[in-house]
């Protein structure tokens, strides 16, 4: 899972990548201190996997793992090559989702590169540039597209959703808030449409404002409200918090310190979370004496399919899958005991995933 974090210069972008990733990431306070995009992998917070590690004994454990892309800041004018213009959009495009983050907090010693905090008008700017990057693109494929449509009947599905989208971005909104089938969704991969791309909006806040999930912050009220329009997901995190959070390399010390400024979790994990709701993500777990394990799948994939994420050929000789849900077997306390009491399950290969399913595939090649 890709996840690139995107926002104007100096919202606090790089710092919670820092914070994400524990990279080092350059931090100014400068426009375009991010050229090219700094990479970090991080791994999905998931406390069942110690539980299962410690009851099956495993020798390691192995998280799911996101990476998360620190893009350079976008200026408006961008689409026509303003700021690193091209740079910065063709980078979104290798992304899954965008993690959009937004200043939400007043301090005077830090600038704005527009002079003033408003989130809504950051939201446009960057919006809006996606948008205009798309139309352009979205134009000179309808226009090459029409032309084959006039001999091939197959293609004039293609060129009546490209008009509907075109219609949608010409009127300033993003191509995301279309409702498009799975064949339609298929049809746009390959162009990578950058307003198709889901989005997180972030709100960087200060210190009290995340211990309360922003509810007393006008910037993120507002930030909310226009979210719901769009269907996406708002996390409330302070940039500052989650470098102090990172910092901290005992977990014991962590949960203490986040108790005391009145946090459940960290910014990061909420982040996380959110992306996986976005990405319609969930996980499964294998576990043994060599390594208990997370995988990453998409919410109503088949067993066999899952199969397929841990090696092709267990997909390719899939006989049957042993499962059990997470809570059933540590309510059982082993394997052996779920057995007993009838909670493991054998499934075929047309079996719907459930997260927390802990599986063992057995196969035959």
């Amino acid at each position: 899972m890709k996840l690139g974090i995107v926002g104007l210069p100096n919202v606090g972008k790089s710092t919670l990548f820092n914070a994400i990733t524990k990279a080092g990431a350059l931090i100014a306070n400068y426009p375009f201190a991010t050229i090219d995009p700094n990479v970090g992998l991080v791994n999905v917070p998931d406390q069942r996997l110690e539980v299962l590690s410690e009851m099956s004994s495993s020798k390691k454990i192995v998280p799911a793992v996101v990476e998360f892309y620190d893009i350079a800041g976008l200026v408006k004018g961008a689409s026509k090559g303003e700021g690193l213009g091209n740079k910065f959009l063709s980078n979104i495009r290798e992304t899954e989702a965008i993690v959009e983050v937004l200043r939400c907090f007043d301090d005077a010693n830090v600038t704005h590169v527009d002079g003033s905090v408003d989130p809504l008008r950051d939201i446009e700017t960057i919006n809006l540039e996606l948008i205009f990057s798309d139309l352009e693109l979205v134009d000179k494929v309808l226009e090459k597209r029409k032309k084959v449509a006039r001999s091939d009947k197959s293609v004039r599905s293609e060129v009546e959703l490209l008009e509907r989208i075109k219609e949608v971005l010409e009127e300033g909104k993003s191509a995301r808030i279309l409702d498009l089938n799975e064949e339609e969704n298929k049809m746009l991969r390959a162009y990578q449409l950058l307003s198709t791309k889901p989005i997180i909006y972030v709100c960087n806040v200060n210190e009290e404002d995340a211990a309360n999930d922003g509810k007393n912050n006008p910037y993120v009220e507002k930030v909310r409200e226009f979210a719901k329009s769009e269907g996406a997901e708002v996390s409330v995190v302070s940039a500052k918090i989650e470098q102090e959070i990172s910092e901290i390399e005992d977990e014991e010390e962590r949960a203490e310190f986040l108790a005391m400024i009145g946090l459940e979790e960290s910014g990061t994990d909420k982040v996380i979370k959110d992306s996986y709701k976005t990405l319609n993500l969930m996980s499964f777990l294998t576990t043994g004496e060599m390594e208990t394990r997370a995988w990453t799948i998409t919410n109503g994939t088949k067993a066999v399919d899952a199969a397929g994420k841990i090696h092709s050929d267990i997909s390719r000789g899939f006989i049957k899958a042993e499962i059990v849900s997470y809570d059933d077997l540590v309510g059982s306390g082993s394997i052996h005991k779920a057995q007993e009491k009838g909670l493991l399950r054998q499934e075929g290969k047309d079996y719907i995933m459930q997260d927390g399913d802990v599986v063992n595939f057995k196969f035959n090649v």
